[in-house]
């Protein structure tokens, strides 16, 4: 267990060494008052503990994404760890963490406005457009999902039953003041996966469990090759689009900017550890990758192994994590498009009829969703989310070049993203379906234009320095 212990070490070490080398980097301002204090509206922008704010940015960017992605890139073997501890500490808390002090530095600003920011009003009204569709796509996942895990747990009430009733939460929750429901409720849910997750690790050590040591070797039963498809398979648990459009909500929650770093990067490293031990478990538990590929749907994997190593009670604990966990991802989803359609219209969202305004069209979006294939929403749905990771890295790296700091901590793994989201879409069954001859190419050529293209664009003027003039 040599390669699961040192990755497990890796991951810790880099909270502690790189993420304050970021935090030295963005250059924080403890003196500075945050969005919770300057803009209190009783709504979104309440002063949070770090602690209560770190556990549900920890369970709003968790969802299935570090538990089912995990199991399904443990398909790839052992290499899969690589992807989880490095694309966990220099790109996805990277992103992560520039995500969230850009927001609370733009007054708690929604990620399209923060990208508008650093790269224009193009991108900025595309994201607009992007980050909403992504969010009620995501918000959709985390309906469907849950229902079907809870009717596989409790037959006799039917899924769309299960879809009605999360609807009506979501509904609740995306209106109602971050310290009425969320406040309340996700600190316990966010233990309650970190438990889950250590009793899942404590098991196979336990039981005496043969973590497999790090080979290149390929070992997914199709062959299906490790670029770009690992690097979109795991994404939650290494980097993810989709938490850039909720550090917004803690940004606007935190009392000061120390705080950042343990909130929207720590967050990040414990989402890593999760995925680590869960795909540990995956690879290990059935014997083999080809034993986990005959296993079932994720779900199945999940439920035979914590059912296993926790026993009835646990496993029974364990499952109402993975449904909790998606669930309390999706109404933030929800809320986040709440959020963004407001920043974009300049809709205050203190009174109750325009948090409803904005929070029933989006239901009813949401709801038409419901009724499509959810294989078609979710591969999509991991394409998309990868690339807008990749807009905020570039983004983060023009906020840092134009404040003369170190933009390279964005910049590199923003190359790669970018490398693997254009040879993805290239290359997949529901993208353009060509020949990886032409997609690896083409996909270097894309990181290549990047790079180039972005140390072209570099302002002389820092760009936070002329709004502070102003």
């Amino acid at each position: 267990m040599i390669t699961f212990l040192l990755a497990l070490a890796t991951l810790i070490g880099g909270y502690f060494i790189y993420g304050k080398i970021v935090e030295n980097i963005f250059g924080i301002n403890e003196s500075r008052p945050t969005p919770a204090v300057s803009l209190a509206d009783g709504v979104d922008f309440c002063e949070i503990s770090w602690g209560r704010a770190f556990l549900i940015q920890f369970l709003n960017i968790a969802g299935l994404g570090p538990i089912f992605g995990a199991v399904a890139g443990a398909l790839w073997g052992p290499a899969a760890f690589l992807w989880i501890v490095f694309g966990c500490i220099f790109a996805g808390s990277v992103h992560d963490y520039l995500a969230g002090m850009l927001s609370l530095r733009h007054d708690g600003s929604t990620i399209a406005e923060v990208v508008g920011k650093y790269l224009g009003n193009g991108p900025k009204n595309f994201m607009r457009v992007f980050s909403v569709v992504l969010l009620v796509l995501v918000g959709v996942v985390f309906i469907v999902g849950p229902a079907g895990i809870l009717t596989s747990i409790i037959p006799s009430v039917g899924k769309m039953t299960w879809v009605g009733i999360i609807i009506v939460y979501y509904i609740v929750a995306t209106v109602l003041p971050v310290d009425k429901l969320i406040s309340k409720i996700y600190p316990i849910f966010g233990l309650s996966l970190i438990i889950m997750g250590l009793g899942i690790g404590l098991g196979l050590f336990v039981k005496g469990y043969q973590i497999p040591e790090l080979t290149l070797q390929n070992l997914n039963p199709k062959g299906t090759p490790f670029y770009p498809f690992l690097f979109i398979t795991i994404a939650c648990g290494a980097i993810s689009g989709f938490h850039a459009t909720q550090s917004p909500l803690m940004a606007r929650c935190l009392k000061n900017e120390k705080e950042g770093r343990r909130v929207f990067f720590g967050s990040m490293i414990a989402e890593g550890v999760i995925a680590l031990i869960w795909a540990a478990a995956a690879m290990t538990f059935f014997g083999s990758t080809e034993g986990l590929a005959q296993a079932g749907a994720a779900g199945v994997v999940v439920n035979t192994i914590s059912n296993s190593m926790l026993g009835k009670v646990g496993g029974a604990l364990a499952l109402l994590g993975v449904v909790a966990c998606p669930i309390t991802s999706g109404d933030t989803a929800f809320r986040s498009a709440r959020l963004a359609i407001a920043d974009a219209t300049n809709l205050k969202q203190g009174p109750i009829k325009n948090r409803f305004l904005i929070a029933i069209p989006l239901f009813i979006v949401g709801i038409s969703l419901c009724f499509m294939d959810f294989g078609i929403i979710w591969r999509y749905f991991a394409w998309s989310n990868q690339t807008l990771a990749t807009i905020v890295l570039w983004a983060g790296a023009v906020y840092l070049a134009n404040n003369g700091k170190n933009f390279w901590i964005a910049a590199i793994p923003g190359t790669f993203m970018t490398g693997v989201v254009t040879t993805y879409i290239i290359i997949a069954p529901e993208g353009l379906r060509m020949s990886t001859a032409i997609g690896y190419p083409l996909g270097i050529i894309a990181a290549i234009a990047a790079i180039i293209a972005f140390l072209k664009m570099k302002k002389v003027q820092p760009i936070e320095d002329v709004e502070e003039i102003l």
